[in-house]
């Protein structure tokens, strides 16, 4: 197996490991992991940039890793780098500034921030989170038919065509999908490609005023223009990507214990790799 499959092997799995909140807080501690996501950020390969750029985006969500995340040598300098590189594609670089914006304001009254956001969310009754970007905005879709590892599988695959989709992060268990998405793209695009499968169908949920929530479906006769994404390069095949092993994660009690068994294995990865 070549460096570079093996880099992809791994920086694939940690951004799978990170996707479940448990194991934040245990990628965050560990010696070896943010150091080696930090150097994958200069990686010929963009897949493997924008893999760890979006497993950093899941550690940022935990506002607790996020002054770790933030002191980290060569962490914001990093992001800058990929912000301005002339070859990053669109989307890595907004996904790059939306980390280096979220770590930049960490511990500056993100209580008061928190809230603004939160009354900002029931003015427009819509459930955004991450408000501090402002060219990204988050959809959260609850699917009917999102039943297993093969429908999931699906559900990726159209969802990565669609040009504007930065992350999406799936809540399995309550058959839920939060998608982060570029503000100028509608959240019925989201809607067209789940439902074009023809075995899911997508809502939208809503926050209500009165802190409550609401399921809206989409037209299923609305014209929606689904503009392909051609910028950000493909993830690792099915047979490739650990994904059957996340979803475990995200039921399974012993998946922290997992996670840092894996851990210690990609650490030992990155501390022999072609890097050093």
């Amino acid at each position: 197996m070549s460096a570079e499959v093996d880099a992809l092997t791994v920086v694939n799995q940690l951004r799978d490991l990170a996707a479940d909140p448990l194991n934040r807080r245990a990628i965050v501690e560990d010696q070896g992991c943010l150091p080696g996501l930090i150097l994958f950020f200069d990686h010929p390969n963009p897949q493997v940039v924008y893999s760890a750029l979006l497993a950093v985006r899941y550690l940022a969500e935990c506002r607790a890793n996020r002054e770790k995340l933030k002191g980290e040598l060569g962490m914001m300098l990093s992001l800058q780098n990929v912000m301005q590189k002339s070859t990053s594609p669109g989307e890595t670089k907004l996904l790059a500034s939306e980390i280096y914006e979220i770590l930049q304001s960490a511990g500056k009254e993100e209580a008061e921030q928190a809230e603004a956001a939160a009354a900002s969310c029931r003015r427009k009754a819509h459930f955004f989170l991450g408000s501090n970007n402002k060219r990204a905005k988050t959809v959260v879709l609850h699917i009917d038919g999102l039943d297993n590892s093969t429908r999931r599988s699906l559900c990726e695959e159209a969802l990565l065509k669609i040009r504007g989709v930065i992350s999406f992060t799936f809540q399995m268990a309550v058959k839920r999908c939060v998608v982060r998405i570029r503000s100028d793209l509608k959240a019925e695009a989201l809607g067209t490609a789940i439902n074009s499968t023809k075995v899911m169908k997508a809502q939208q949920v809503v926050k209500t005023e009165d802190g409550g929530e609401l399921m809206l479906p989409f037209q299923e006769d609305a014209s929606v223009l689904v503009e392909e994404n051609t910028d950000i390069p493909d993830y690792l095949p099915e047979d490739e990507s650990p994904s059957q092993e996340q979803d475990k994660a995200v039921t399974r009690v012993g998946s922290v214990t997992d996670g840092l068994g894996w851990l210690s294995t990609a650490a030992n990865f990155l501390t022999r790799s072609f890097y050093w």
